[in-house]
């Protein structure tokens, strides 16, 4: 097939990308630093986006849409927010193209058509969704607010990589709006939860909920709630994130409410989100030398059909008990697809599904036939059984289950054995360079430490995990006294 992978024990980074497009998930576009996702690899978003959706709606929020460009004077209205961004913002400066007098067929920006004012190109929503909610909201009776969007951002990137830092990229936003700070505390957390729940169960990759540092948080937030994950190469990546946003937006855009007691008062908000960046989490957490690893929650297609046959009549025999096999399995909800093309080898398709990370793939032919059996592969450990055709479809459910389970098993046994306490900097560095993972060390709470310590290691606060034993000690670099220990690690 021509489509051997680097190991990732050689290069871990070129295996990544060469993954990403021989599996056909996505591929760079004309347009320097944005992707375009393919069916397969859009397929897989589609299923992140519906489970997504499903809880979002279960937890009383509405979906809406808001406009891509944001006037600079709204994008500038909260300070942090604007200060925060800044760097990455695209910016439409004017309306028209013309042709170019001198380049005879080209087109040149009409130099007549500048806007009045700047539209900068949405890296988040927060100014154009609070200055709409400026008008939804009068009344205690209007809330609590509980908006998302499922859209495209733009963050202007010099080093991209596909899914996992790209100038365009796809996510969900969350946005709402509470009476009391205590609500809107409890809004944050609880989408740290959902976000949690989702990426462990449907993703099977393990998460570690935290805060974030005050240098690390988001721009314009009271508190950053997060969830990190650990990939296969040592390295940190921040799965998703929900951020308490006190009432510096309300403030911003005098969104005010007159309360039960009748008093006007300033709103209290959230904002969260996750995007396609869970799809390179998903490549790095579970795949292998081989192609990629699907828990069976998340694909696509969950198992797929392969039939043997030397001429169109064993073909036809085949296809008859397939089809039926096929139509069992989809009439108890499990997603398969029957591939009886004639143009492709048994063994190039056996390569293509494996390289997809297929969970399950059945192979049947004209001895199976005789026998009553099927021969099934599974992709995680890469083992074949022959089972009996009767009673197929109960054993590939139990499997599928044994599969989806397995695979966050093994994932969290890997976090956990790279999870490191460390109580000397001579230790942090040995074990950054040497094993990797997230190190759990003392530190005593101040920017300046923070950045001295990334400075010198490229490591940075991942987060103050949540659920931890609070101990005093010694901050690993500065040794001033250090209230708790906090996850250290690389990251992408």
């Amino acid at each position: 097939m021509g489509k051997s992978l680097t190991r990732r024990e050689e290069d871990y980074s070129k295996w990544y990308n060469e993954l990403v497009v021989k599996a056909d998930l996505a591929e760079n576009s004309a347009v320097r630093g944005c992707m375009t996702i393919k069916p397969y690899g859009y397929a897989i978003w589609e299923k992140i986006q519906a489970e997504l959706d499903s809880k979002f709606k279960d937890t009383g929020h509405e979906n809406a849409y808001f406009p891509l460009f944001v006037p600079k004077s709204l994008f500038e209205a909260e300070e942090k927010n604007a200060e925060g961004f800044a760097k990455e913002c695209a910016v439409v400066t004017h309306y028209r193209l013309q042709s170019d007098p001198d380049r005879p067929g080209k087109l040149r920006v009409d130099p007549e058509a500048k806007l009045d004012e700047e539209l900068v190109v949405r890296p988040t929503s927060e100014a154009v969704i609070w200055n709409t909610f400026k008008g939804w909201i009068q009344s205690y009776r209007d809330l609590p607010l509980k908006i998302n969007q499922w859209a495209n951002v733009v963050r202007w990137e010099m080093r991209t990589r596909l899914f996992l830092r790209t100038t365009e990229f796809l996510w969900q936003e969350g946005h709402t709006a509470h009476a009391t700070k205590t609500e809107a505390v409890e809004e944050a957390e609880l989408i740290n939860n959902l976000y949690a729940n989702f990426v462990e169960k449907f993703m099977a990759i393990p998460v570690i909920q935290g805060i974030k540092s005050e240098s690390e948080k988001f721009a314009g937030a009271e508190e950053t709630y997060c969830i990190e994950a650990l990939m296969q190469d040592g390295k940190a990546l921040q799965a998703g994130t929900s951020h308490f946003l006190g009432e510096n937006f309300a403030k911003a855009f005098n969104v005010k409410f007159t309360s039960d007691q009748g008093k006007q008062e300033y709103v209290w908000a959230t904002s969260w989100g996750v995007s396609t960046r869970l799809m390179g989490a998903l490549v790095m957490t579970h795949s292998d030398d081989k192609g990629l690893v699907l828990p069976p929650n998340l694909a696509p297609i969950q198992v797929v059909i392969v039939p043997i046959f030397k001429n169109e009549e064993q073909l036809e025999l085949v296809s008859e008990k397939a089809n039926l096999i096929a139509n069992d399995l989809k009439s108890k909800g499990v997603r398969v697809k029957f591939d009886n093309r004639t143009t492709h080898k048994p063994g190039w398709k056996f390569a293509e599904y494996e390289l997809k990370g297929i969970p399950l793939r059945i192979a049947i032919g004209p001895k199976d036939l005789e026998k009553g059996t099927v021969e099934l592969a599974r992709r995680d450990t890469l083992s074949k059984t022959f089972e009996n055709q009767e009673g197929l479809t109960v054993v590939i459910e139990n499997l599928l289950k044994d599969i989806q389970h397995d695979l966050f098993s093994k994932a969290e046994t890997f976090r956990d054995d790279h999870i490191t306490k460390v109580d000397t900097f001579e230790e942090f560095k040995d074990v950054l360079n040497s094993k990797g993972g997230f190190l759990f060390a003392h530190w005593d709470g101040t920017s300046e430490t923070e950045e001295k310590i990334k400075g010198l290691t490229k490591a940075t606060i991942r987060c103050i995990p949540l659920e931890q034993t609070k101990e005093t000690g010694k901050c690993v670099f500065s040794g001033k006294e250090s209230k708790q220990r906090v996850l250290f690690a690389k990251a992408y």
